[in-house]
Order: structure tokens, then sequence, then C-alpha cells
């Protein structure tokens, strides 16, 4: 646009609704971190929980101390470029997360984005001596995901509508003769005690 050129009609307009857009955003960022600020609970209920061990105090250190926290969240620290390890423990065990940690592309099945090889950026991690990788191991293994949450391997206790109405919708007809639903299945710690 030549200096001196005023802005067309539709221009103007454009440029109205993109202002419009961005003063309501900031309100709306600036009215939520009001509100979290002052609630007493938080917004959205903590699923996750840990209870570490000694050797589990000592994983947290090294999993910060060894730049984890740069790609992955565990504990509320660290950033969310990678995967958040909150509630892996109810995923897999210490020793499968273990054996991840040493040779992850044999462990999982198939080539990862960062760690493995040819040395992609956090294949250092599977140099660490063994008894690092069992610190950082437990520590990770240690970080449960509470029933319901998005990590956990079972839903929310009870019935939703919402599920059942998809799964009546959506399954075809033969699901309930090949497949069990996981919430009509007792929860793998009440199956560990039966046995």
């Amino acid at each position: 646009m030549a200096s001196g050129q005023s802005l067309k009609q539709g221009e103007k307009i454009l440029f109205g609704i993109t202002i419009v857009f961005v003063v309501f955003a900031v309100i709306g960022y600036v009215a939520l971190e009001a509100y979290r600020m002052q609630a007493e609970k938080p917004i959205f209920g903590v699923k996750t929980h840990y209870d570490l061990s000694d050797l589990g105090h000592k994983g947290s250190e090294l999993f910060r101390a060894s730049r984890c926290t740069a790609c992955h969240r565990a504990m509320g620290n660290g950033t969310n470029m990678g995967l958040s390890l909150d509630g892996q423990g109810s995923k897999h065990s210490k020793e499968w997360i273990y054996d991840f940690l040493r040779d992850p592309e044999a462990t999982y099945g198939s080539p990862t984005v960062d760690h493995g090889y040819p040395p992609k950026e956090a294949s250092y991690v599977s140099s660490f001596e063994q008894d690092k990788l069992m610190a950082i191991a437990t520590f990770l293994s240690e970080l449960r995901a509470d029933q319901g949450a998005a990590s956990a391997p079972m839903p929310p206790e009870g019935h939703s509508g919402f599920i059942d109405n998809m799964v009546g919708a959506f399954a075809p007809e033969d699901w309930k003769q090949k497949y069990q639903d996981v919430r009509e299945r007792p929860a793998p710690e009440q199956e560990d005690s039966a046995q």
C-alpha cells in the first residue's frame, strides 16, 4: 500500500473485527485469571496424585536435573511440548518405564519422535547409569491417575448417559458379544486383591 493511501471499506471492517476479537480475548483471559486466583478450589479437579518413595524423590530430582522438564510435564513442573507424564504409573509398570528409558524404540515397538536412534534430542537418557534410570522410572511409576482422569485406564465410576448413547448409536449390534464394557469389569486393584 502506498503511503498516504487510506484503507478501503472492507479492510477497515476486517481490521475492526480483528481488534474487537483481540480485545475480547484479552478481557476473557484477564477475567479467567482473576477468577482462578480468587477461587477456593481449582477450576478443574486434580485427578492425578503421587506418593513418592525415597527412590521416587531421588528420581524426581534427577528428572529435573536431567532436563526432562524441557519437553515433559510432571507434578505441575515442566512444559507441554512433549507427553505429560502425570498418571503414567497408572498406565505402565516401573519395569516397562525402565525398559523404555533404556531402549525406547524396542520397548515402544516403533520409532519415537525424540527418544531412540539415530540419536534424537532425548536419546541421551538411554545412556544414563542403571541406578539413575531406575530412580527416574520409579518416580514416573509413582505418578498415578485417579479413576476417570484422562490418563487413567478406567473411566469415571458409574454409567454415563453420554457414553451409553454414543455406544448405542455407533457400536455395531454384535459389539456386546465381542467386547466387555470396561465399566462393568472390576477395577485393576480389585482384580489383584481377588487373586
